[in-house]
């Protein structure tokens, strides 16, 4: 870049088109969210049959579309910005040594140079020193001689022009750099020229997020940061604080670091996440595609000790070794992620309400992280959230529909509705610890609950912030452990300080193999607000096992009188039976989670 384009340059026309990009990112975000939560929720409640379905199917893609659209007007808003800022920084350092050079007197040149008058104390035989042209220097060691150079002129013009000449020399530097830097991302941030958003378009966006991310890192220093292990509450005044240029700026490079920060608006939280979702998605189905298929001829047959065996041709152990773990992985991963995807696409469905992703990471903590909302938490009148246990993951999130956790926590939202019809109802499934995967050793060990109760306790603290926010005051919180899930909400109770339980209102244990506390007032709440529940079904291994092996202090479990909480009756048939429901009429065991999530206490029924 030379002197004159910098002179003219005007970084605000940039910044200027930036905001148009996130405008058009933002218009698009809102026209997605029309679609699946107005427009299709409205046909697949009022409309049936193969056309219908395939008109929803068809604005499934549309939504899609525009969110393609959002996340992309936003890297390209968000590398404009950054460009103006690097190249505004140059700009204004060109401006400072022009101005100083001109209060000098000196001659700036078209190239950049600057010529110096004669100047300082008459030599011996009369003359002033003479003037000169230099040019600017950026190297280093060439810059510090011609310092030195101009250190033994005895006229001091020409130090004075050498160091506005380098001055303008850097500047020059620094917008070609970003001139040379940006031009190249800006160009990549362009679409296909079709009408399709394939998996390979999503993944290019990763790639273009993680280009944007690497090339703005000098810009995105520039704002201000999320504190270094902050709270919640600091999480929540420092987004705050954020314009909507940086907000947005932070939403396109980071939107993994925004979507997992506790205390942010789940909006912000769910936007940032399906942007991290929709990317590692496309990139993993993509990869698995390009994994060459396993041969058809899997198995052969052999004569060992006369006997015939079925064994594993050669072709197929040659496709294992090389692929069979990555494929596997691949699959069972992508197999989590579209009950997640179902999850959305269900949304009006018997008047579910949009979904929100708090969390997600498909690797995270082992079994995969996911936080999912049924409802917006931070308007809600009631919160109840979920925590899965023994055997959780993210590829088993929604298996068997309604028995799954995210079925669960479904279930729990359309029961507990039901209860409060002109209150609003968000519950959650919180899957963000590394659950057991066997029974022994892992389940046996409160270890794996000590690790996840802290983190556990940062989110409902984070919700009931994120809460007060947005509405002015807190939502009614009830937590709910099954199995293992239960020993990391007792963890997570007896976290922080005595005075943060308020981010609490009830606890409900459900098949509960201990929580690491002799007594049901030890979780802070108040002995009258925990609640426990086994079932004549419910597995005895668990719940006593787990007195056993201490995951209750002193060998005391939550549905032991001596614990002190309220024991409610349940009718499960077994271990996961407590969310049972045959479609018209709930369980009791059901009914009465509900009815504590909506503080309806009178009507919960107590064991005799």
């Amino acid at each position: 870049m030379d002197l004159a384009t910098l002179k003219a340059l005007k970084p605000t026309e940039y910044s200027e088109a930036a905001d148009g990009y996130r405008s058009t990112s933002d218009m698009a975000s809102a026209a997605k969210d029309r679609i699946e939560n107005q427009i299709a929720v409205a046909m697949r409640n009022s409309l049936k049959g193969e056309a219908a379905t395939a008109a929803i199917n068809q604005l499934t893609e549309l939504s899609k579309n525009f969110h393609y659209i959002q996340v992309e007007c936003g890297l390209v808003s968000t590398a404009l910005e950054a460009f103006s800022y690097e190249v505004g920084a140059a700009k204004s350092k060109l401006d400072a040594a022009l101005g100083g050079a001109r209060a000098a007197q000196l001659t700036v040149n078209a190239d950049g140079s600057i010529t110096y008058p004669a100047g300082g104390e008459k030599a011996e035989d009369g003359k002033i020193p003479d003037g000169g042209t230099v040019s600017g220097l950026t190297d280093g060691t060439a810059a510090a001689i011609g310092r030195q150079s101009a250190n033994f002129d005895p006229n001091p013009n020409h130090r004075l022009a050498q160091d506005y000449a380098d001055q303008i020399a850097a500047a020059l530097k620094e917008a070609t750099e970003a001139d040379e830097k940006w031009a190249p991302k800006l160009r990549a941030l362009k679409a296909d020229d079709d009408l399709t958003v394939s998996d390979e378009d999503w993944a290019d966006t990763s790639s273009d997020t993680s280009g944007v991310k690497e090339a703005g890192k000098k810009y995105l220093d520039s704002l201000p940061h999320p504190p270094k292990d902050g709270s919640p509450e600091e999480n929540a005044e420092w987004w705050m604080g954020l314009d909507a240029e940086q907000q947005a700026a932070w939403i396109s490079m980071r939107p993994d670091s925004v979507g997992a920060l506790d205390g942010l608006p789940a909006a912000v939280r769910d936007e940032a996440n399906r942007i991290v979702f929709d990317e590692t998605r496309a990139t993993m189905q993509t990869e698995l595609d390009s994994i060459p298929k396993p041969p058809a001829n899997e198995w052969t047959w052999i004569t060992v000790g006369g006997y015939p065996s079925k064994v594993h041709t050669d072709e197929w152990m040659d496709w294992s070794r090389e692929y069979g773990d990555r494929s596997e992985q691949l699959t069972q991963h992508l197999k989590g992620m579209q009950y997640i995807q179902d999850r959305f696409d269900r949304t009006g469905e018997g008047g579910l309400p949009e979904a929100y992703l708090l969390g997600f990471d498909p690797v995270g903590l082992d079994d995969g992280k996911i936080i999912m909302a049924n409802g917006n938490p931070d308007f809600a009148d009631h919160v109840a959230v979920y925590v899965p246990g023994t055997y959780a993951g993210l590829e088993k999130i929604g298996e068997n529909d309604t028995h799954g956790d995210l079925g669960r926590g479904e279930t729990l939202w359309a029961e507990s509705s039901k209860l409060a019809p002109s209150q609003k109802v968000s519950t959650i499934t919180w899957l963000d610890y590394n659950t057991p995967d066997h029974l022994v050793p892992e389940a046996t060990s409160g270890s794996r609950a000590e690790e996840g109760g802290p983190r556990l306790y940062d989110f409902l603290q984070g919700s009931r912030a994120a809460h007060e926010d947005a509405s002015g005051n807190a939502a009614h919180t009830t937590v709910i452990g099954h199995s293992y899930g239960s020993t990391v909400v007792g963890v997570s109770a007896q976290s922080g300080s005595w005075n943060d339980s308020e981010a609490v209102d009830d606890y409900m244990f459900a098949g509960s193999p201990g929580v690491q506390a002799d007594h049901a007032a030890d979780l802070g709440v108040g002995a009258d607000h925990v609640w426990a529940m086994g079932g004549p079904g419910d597995d005895q291994v668990v719940r006593q096992g787990g007195r056993v092996m201490g995951l209750g202090d002193n060998l005391t479990i939550p549905t032991d009188e001596s614990f002190g909480g309220n024991i409610m009756k349940s009718d499960s048939d077994g271990h996961s039976g407590f969310w049972d429901s045959d479609g018209h009429k709930a369980s009791l065991s059901l009914e009465n989670q509900a009815r504590v999530i909506t503080g309806r206490y009178g009507d919960v029924v107590l064991e005799d």
